[in-house]
């Protein structure tokens, strides 16, 4: 249809466009998109963002997941449905930074330890899950495993049984948080994983060849190195190889 053949516009429909066009913008200016690497699921995107050493974010299916929020630099994203807690220490876990995100119906699933030092308000919406054990939340399916130290001048910096690591089902992909661990037997026995967020640093977890021997063991589709604080993120990647058919993502955001 050419510019001259087009109706003219009622008041009425320009009065209700340029509403709907306030509105919208109203909207962005206070809820920015969440912005990432994109992963294909079952019922549409997986998005990752980055946001810290040990933090970060996942949206999918109109669902926002923070992992272990620490520090200020999640202000302008979407606010959490379901925020994961890993451990005890100040890199994953931040009581106020918990009270600044934390919306009033947000769910929190963390373990015992974690849930011992909350305040009051945020242990009433917090679902305390032990290793092994599983919760249905907003139709998300999430189990809690083993994290841990193995070797022996490491073993007071994550004992077993305190801290979780994760798999949660999303959009029919299986991912794997880590959580602060070494090259456990439990790691190194998963199966079908889509996608695995390592942590790798010492003294405090393992080394890049214990990182990059387990991935190459359980090889998930993905995996996205974090939590690295003063190792070799390219010699991981190099060690993991490209004959293992892991695809390695670095992201910018982390350390």
């Amino acid at each position: 249809m050419s510019l001259k053949s087009r109706r003219p516009i009622c008041p009425l429909q320009a009065a209700l466009a340029f509403l709907a066009t306030a509105a919208l913008s109203a909207t962005s200016a206070f809820g920015q998109p969440l912005m990432g690497d994109h992963i294909a699921t079952d019922n549409g995107d997986l998005i990752v963002h980055a946001a810290g050493h040990a933090t970060f974010v996942m949206g999918w299916n109109g669902r926002t997941i923070y992992v272990d929020p620490v520090g200020d630099s999640l202000g302008d994203l979407p606010p959490p449905d379901l925020i994961l807690i890993t451990d005890v220490h100040g890199d994953h876990l931040n009581a106020d930074t918990l009270q600044n995100v934390a919306q009033a119906d947000t769910m929190i699933i963390a373990p015992a330890a974690v849930a011992e030092q909350l305040p009051a308000p945020l242990q009433a919406r917090t679902t305390v899950l032990g290793n092994g054990q599983r919760q249905t939340a907003m139709g998300i399916n999430i189990e809690a495993v083993p994290m841990y130290n193995l070797t022996q001048e490491r073993l007071d910096y994550h004992a077993k049984g305190r801290g979780n690591g994760y798999i949660v089902t999303l959009g029919g992909r299986r991912i794997y948080i880590s959580g602060d661990t070494e090259d456990v037997p439990e790691m190194r026995a998963l199966e079908d994983i889509d996608v695995a967020f390592i942590c790798f640093n010492l003294p405090y977890t393992m080394t890049e060849e214990q990182a990059a021997s387990a991935v190459r063991e359980f090889r998930p589709g993905i995996v996205y190195p974090y939590h690295y604080r003063g190792s070799d993120v390219q010699k991981f990647a190099a060690l993991v190889g490209t004959d293992s058919g892991v695809d390695v993502r670095v992201l910018e955001g982390w350390y």
